[in-house]
């Protein structure tokens, strides 16, 4: 994953920008009011606790499917994954197939089976048959952890978008965007809990496909809809000649890119499963049929909303100069907005700099919503698993526990804008990516040893989830993401060993091996009836909450 040290100035569409800035900003106003009018109806509706973590299990297969797509389809997905394929062509692609073949995973082995054990978090399902108070502890801590790295990428797309839009150059004006999209996630998750982030997220989904087939359109319109011949133009444009199309640009020149793109492939297949905004939106659904009809509906809205990734990052390698793209953001996270523009009647027109300001307006509402459920995710497991069943050892209130998911909200938004600030300049489909690594490594193995091996041992779940949140995350920090490279977090300091960017063919079999070591190791007997009913549970949802 590519991200960046410093963005140069933006020199996109500058005279539209500044001409048609009154729009831009107006636009962005109405997005923002738009959806806190929603939170604050949804708020007036969130009495307690299941209303606030599941959203009273009231929605549809279909409502939490376009729910799930909008959680899903996050900046990495619409400016990140474009700027990728603008830039390297074929490799860029790799991270839409990825994203998109992941989802059969969280159907065939987590959905059916988590929403039938749980109630608000996954620390339920981990700590059904196991010693609660350790592994809700590592649960929480591990649902925070992901969370933080998914919110950077959020962050650091939200400051590339609106210093793009607004013209700020400055490090303090992009520090204050990231305070604000911070400020405003706080206030979402606060006031309207569950119920208000689902309905933000499903208006957003609806506003990010119906965008993106409308470049989509405007695109293969200047192509005669010949998808050939889009693809020729860009490996012409692109500087790069075939080679643009085949594998091998970014990842496959050496020994450690074919390694570093297996890591890459394992990350991005293996971690939905266990990203904790998206299982708890399994909550959500009145019943386990609902929970694997959303994720069918998901399936096919993201399946869709990435063959347009198609024309999304090739258009842009077609129609945009590659120089530009760069010196605008040089991860390429502009390269959508820019390509709006361009299909919208190119810089200077008042289509180009509408199309701009729509795009960018959407892809920001994308940014809201995803930080918004990341938010909920954490400050749920903060409350529901660590505040509640290990601080107060199950004697709380459901307001108290409510209250103490919206102080979190506070604390854990705090620290998402001050880390958000440092990752400002990342590329955010490599931060999204270091996230998936750290669920798949931490998350995914304990789920599902828990829910399909019945030897599993608190020892197993707590070896599984620390071992591979601290492999992942010291990788993470001792690879050339963070250090040792110009596009490192800091290019000017250089502590890295480990080659890879990223960790997930370390720590994810790590995190497999250590879950079953310590089970093998463990002198403690497995709760065989303790399985037997969690089996039951989640095989036919008898019990279930």
């Amino acid at each position: 994953m590519s991200g960046i040290a410093h963005t140069p100035a933006v020199p996109l569409a500058a005279g539209a920008a500044t001409e048609h800035r009154p729009l831009i900003i107006t636009l962005f106003a109405l997005f923002v009011v738009a959806t806190l009018i929603i939170t604050i109806w949804a708020g007036r509706q969130t009495r307690g606790a299941a209303d606030f973590y599941a959203g009273g299990r009231q929605f549809t297969g279909f409502q939490n499917g376009l729910a799930i797509s909008g959680d899903y389809m996050s900046a990495a997905s619409f400016l990140g994954i474009a700027g990728a394929i603008a830039l390297f062509g074929y490799d860029g692609f790799l991270y839409s197939i990825g994203f998109l073949v992941a989802w059969l995973v969280a159907l065939l082995l987590v959905a059916e089976p988590l929403r039938n054990s749980g109630r608000y978090t996954m620390g339920d399902v981990l700590a059904y048959r196991m010693r609660q108070r350790p592994v809700r502890t590592a649960a929480g801590t591990s649902t925070i952890v992901v969370s933080i790295f998914y919110l950077l990428a959020q962050m650091a797309g939200a400051g590339v978008l609106v210093s793009l839009l607004l013209g700020i150059t400055s490090d303090g004006g992009k520090v204050a965007i990231v305070a604000l999209v911070g400020v405003l996630m706080i206030v979402y998750v606060t006031i309207g809990g569950m119920k208000g982030t689902t309905w933000v997220q499903m208006v957003k989904a609806v506003l990010l496909i119906a965008g993106a087939l409308l470049i989509t359109f405007l695109v293969m319109l200047k192509f005669d809809f010949s998808i050939s011949e889009l693809l020729g133009r860009a490996a012409e444009n692109s500087g790069k000649g075939s080679s643009f199309l085949e594998p091998g640009l970014k990842y496959g020149k050496d020994a450690t890119t074919k390694l570093d793109f297996i890591s890459l492939g394992l990350a991005l297949v293996l971690g939905t499963a266990g990203l904790p905004h998206i299982l708890i939106r399994f909550y959500t659904v009145p019943t386990a049929k609902a929970a694997r009809k959303s994720v069918n509906w998901a399936i096919g809205i993201i399946g869709a909303f990435y063959l347009m990734t198609i024309a999304l990052g090739f258009g842009a390698a077609a129609l945009l100069d590659r120089d530009a793209i760069t010196t605008s953001n040089k991860a390429g996270n502009t390269a959508a907005p820019m390509l709006a523009e361009a299909v919208g009647g190119g810089a200077g027109s008042t289509g180009g700099a509408v199309l701009l300001a729509v795009i960018s307006a959407v892809a920001f509402a994308t940014i809201l919503a995803v930080v918004a459920g990341l938010t909920l995710a954490s400050s749920s497991s903060f409350a529901h698993d660590l505040y509640v069943n290990v601080i107060r050892r199950g004697n709380a209130t459901e307001q108290e526990e409510v209250r103490a998911a919206r102080w979190a909200t506070v604390g854990i938004g705090a620290v998402a804008i001050g880390l958000g600030t440092l990752a400002r300049d990342l590329n955010v489909a490599g931060l999204v990516a270091l996230a998936f690594a750290v669920a798949a490594s931490a998350n995914l193995p304990t789920i599902l040893y828990s829910l399909f091996w019945k030897r599993f041992t608190t020892r197993g779940a707590l070896w599984s989830i620390y071992g591979g949140l601290i492999s992942s995350v010291v990788l993470v920090l001792f690879s050339p993401v963070v250090s040792g490279k110009e596009t490192s977090m800091f290019k000017n300091a250089d502590f890295y060993w480990f080659p890879l960017e990223n960790p997930g063919i370390v720590s994810i079999p790590l995190g497999f091996l250590l879950g079953w070591l310590g089970t093998v190791l463990s002198k403690e007997p497995a709760d065989q009836q303790k399985y037997a009913e969690l089996e039951v549970r989640s095989l036919t949802g008898t019990g279930a909450h």
